[in-house]
């Protein structure tokens, strides 16, 4: 497959689905489009974009001011037979409530059917339209921010469109996990409580 870059950095709405949409159409063979962006509206509105073509889409913070996302062209009649995206400017999709999580497993039982649960409990909160503003991991739930974590593709996507990923530093360190973190921020026991007394309503799997 194709490699194609846009670099759509600096860009304000709607003009990175524009030009994302003119390089997908603008496809000969099946390839990877990579979007570079610097806000995580313009990785929302990307996203959105991506669902409006039936591609699979994957995005991450690189650095402070990158964001990027990159859809999967495998079948170019996708692009060619799909109607004109919309390209007007969402609106955040980040709503007033936060995800509590405090073990790698989902539930009481089976070890293993608990890390299957968890997993998919985090692939449904990414894929839900009002994304939470904020999950917080503590205790084992540790796990799931750091390096061989199943879920940190979904994790990824989300910080990039805004989502707050914290992670507890006294767990981290229990843990020995200090060095393996891949994704979101660590934080400490009161800005947890700080972010659940001020959440609209909190979710806990």
């Amino acid at each position: 497959m194709e490699h194609v870059i846009v670099n759509a950095v600096g860009q304000q709405c709607p003009i990175p689905v524009v030009m994302a949409s003119n390089a997908l159409k603008a496809l000969t063979v099946p390839s990877t489009v990579e979007v570079h962006v610097d806000n995580e509206i313009a990785v929302q509105n990307l996203t959105r974009l991506a669902g409006s073509y039936g591609l699979p889409v994957k995005s991450e913070r690189r650095e402070d001011k990158l964001f990027v996302v990159q859809m999967e062209v495998e079948d170019l009649a996708k692009i060619a037979g799909a109607p004109q995206p919309d390209t007007a400017c969402g609106v955040d999709a980040r709503r007033d409530f936060v995800v509590a999580v405090e073990s790698s497993e989902m539930g009481r039982g089976e070890e293993a059917l608990g890390k299957t649960l968890m997993k998919g409990f985090l692939y449904a909160v990414s894929q839900l339209e009002q994304l939470p503003a904020a999950i917080l991991f503590y205790n084992g739930g540790a796990f799931l921010t750091c390096e061989g974590s199943d879920s940190l593709e979904d994790l990824k996507s989300m910080e990039a469109q805004g989502v707050e990923i914290w992670t507890c530093g006294t767990c981290l360190d229990f843990y020995h996990l200090q060095d393996k973190l891949a994704v979101g921020r660590v934080t400490n026991m009161y800005s947890i409580v700080e972010k659940l007394a001020a959440a609209g309503k909190v979710i806990k799997p």
